[in-house]
């Protein structure tokens, strides 16, 4: 665990043991939470990279910079944390609101970025309008761990309510689909076979059927939205065979 500088802020990082040879993982936390719930997946994929998971600015430990930074700004936020730690190339881990932002990172600056995992990517025309997304989002709740209760709630009240209203509209404004389609780099996305958040499956297949060849998406049996806590062995399995080049 790491304090860094970034344009005279301090950026709270966690960091795995070196791994010599390997692209960094990146692990991008979502929405309002800090990167605390991103650790068991960060942990299952120790062992072949190194791994990061910062809060981003206004998050966790991170303090703000004065005001609610909205996705392109906490993208350009995540390419100044790589530069203050000397990252020229590495594989981004997002989930929910992280994968908007990673999918930023990816197109304003490919050659930084090695590959793309979103793990239930969150914001488009699935989760408009604002009350749709709302509705959604209070039956994941139920269907996440109950453990997920004690890292997240205090994470939440520390973001605040005016905060998090600002920025949830903007997150399901965000047109991620299209982004993903487009995406420059080598992309995963894992969605969650109980993820309320996520397209109905007949919408997954088409994605399936649009997506160029770089792009790949999996399914998780039994994950909600925050697989990254609640399935990090399954997650951290098919990332692993998505960078080996295997088929899931």
């Amino acid at each position: 665990m790491t304090w860094v500088a970034v344009r005279g802020h301090k950026v709270y990082v966690r960091k795995g043991r070196e791994v010599p040879g390997s692209t960094p993982i990146v692990h991008v936390h979502g929405f309002a939470i800090s990167g605390s719930y991103m650790l068991p997946t960060a942990r299952a994929l120790a062992h072949r990279a190194t791994t990061l998971v910062p809060d981003l600015p206004g998050y966790g430990r991170s303090p703000a910079w004065g005001h609610t930074l909205g996705i392109s700004s906490l993208a350009w936020a995540l390419l100044e944390l790589l530069d203050a730690l000397r990252l020229d190339r590495v594989v981004l881990v997002g989930n929910s609101m992280g994968g908007p932002v990673s999918l930023e990172v990816a197109h304003s600056a490919p050659e930084r970025v090695a590959g793309v995992v979103l793990a239930s990517p969150a914001g488009g025309e699935h989760n408009q309008p604002l009350t749709r997304a709302l509705v959604q989002l209070a039956r994941d709740v139920p269907r996440e761990s109950g453990r997920m209760v004690r890292v997240a709630l205090p994470d939440y009240l520390r973001f605040g309510p005016v905060n998090a209203v600002h920025l949830f509209g903007e997150l399901v404004r965000f047109p991620s689909l299209e982004r993903l389609l487009r995406t420059p780099v080598p992309t995963l996305a894992v969605l969650g076979g109980r993820d309320p958040l996520m397209p109905p499956e007949h919408r997954v297949r088409e994605l399936s059927h649009l997506a160029p060849p770089h792009l790949s998406v999996a399914v998780i049996e039994g994950a909600a939205h925050a697989m990254n806590f609640s399935h990090p062995a399954e997650l951290a399995h098919v990332i692993g065979c998505w960078l080996d080049g295997q088929a899931g």
